[in-house]
């Protein structure tokens, strides 16, 4: 950030008195501009026993396989935008459960928020930002061509968890590990 987006001045990256973290501060009008965390929300889309998949048309990760998600927008709920992510990448509508994981990914100052679902009627297509969309049973889901680390995390929990027929909440970090 070079400049202040309520008066137009520059500003300056410093703690602010009584705060203890770097910020950007405009030094004509006072204003601080804090940068939070983004939230990522998406879905488990899962119909009679598959897990529905998106293959990335963008970047970053373009070609691989993820679930439907994507940036929550202002003015709506995370599930509404799990919600909008699974309509927008995949063309399907789905009916929400709950909230499955929720994994910090601090290193890139995002949340990304899970919501297990069901296809309410089985219907799927290929949104603007994908490539593909495909079913996979899962004993079939692709390990090797995820595209996250989030994701992974997901759907290992999720394979386990079917197995046991318990979905509990899953909370956990996602941390940088060099070479990995």
């Amino acid at each position: 950030m070079n400049y202040c987006s309520h008066c137009g001045n520059p500003v300056t990256h410093r703690i602010p008195d009584g705060d203890n973290r770097h910020r950007y501060v405009c030094d004509h009008c006072n204003r601080i501009h804090y940068e939070n965390p983004r939230i990522v929300a998406g879905t488990v889309p899962v119909w009679e026993g598959q897990v529905l998949l998106c293959r990335r048309a963008i970047e970053p990760r373009h070609g691989y396989w993820t679930l439907p998600a994507g940036f929550m927008e202002n003015s709506e709920t995370t599930v509404e935008a799990a919600m909008r992510e699974t309509r927008e990448e995949a063309l399907a509508e789905v009916a929400v459960d709950g909230l499955y994981t929720m994994l910090h990914v601090p290193h890139i100052d995002q949340v990304h928020m899970f919501f297990r679902a069901r296809l309410i009627d089985g219907t799927f297509g290929v949104g603007e930002e994908s490539l593909d969309a495909q079913l996979f049973p899962l004993t079939d889901i692709p390990w090797e061509e995820l595209a996250f680390p989030t994701i992974r995390e997901t759907l290992e929990r999720f394979v386990r968890d079917a197995e046991a027929g318990e979905f509990p909440l899953h909370v956990g970090d996602i941390r940088y590990r060099m070479g990995k």
